[in-house]
């Protein structure tokens, strides 16, 4: 969302922050949740795309190899 300081509304912004601050805590629960209450949750799906794509590991690709297959002793599952 981009906003620029001729466009910008804060006399009314400031209003509406004064009007909810005086609403009660219920009010103030209900506002909420009427505001953010349809906002979906990413699946894992989705999160581990963002993981993938969104650049933040990134970083492992420049990691050196520390270990190979023949370090240490193998694994054994039972």
């Amino acid at each position: 969302m981009e906003s620029t300081a001729s466009t910008t509304n804060t006399q009314l912004v400031d209003s509406l922050i004064q009007v909810i601050l005086a609403l009660s805590s219920n009010e103030q629960a209900l506002l909420l949740d009427r505001l953010l209450g349809e906002v979906p949750y990413p699946s894992t799906t989705e999160l581990i795309h963002l993981a993938e794509k969104g650049g933040s590991f990134d970083f492992w690709q420049d990691e050196p190899e520390l270990y190979t297959l023949n370090d240490g002793e193998p694994v054994t599952w039972s």
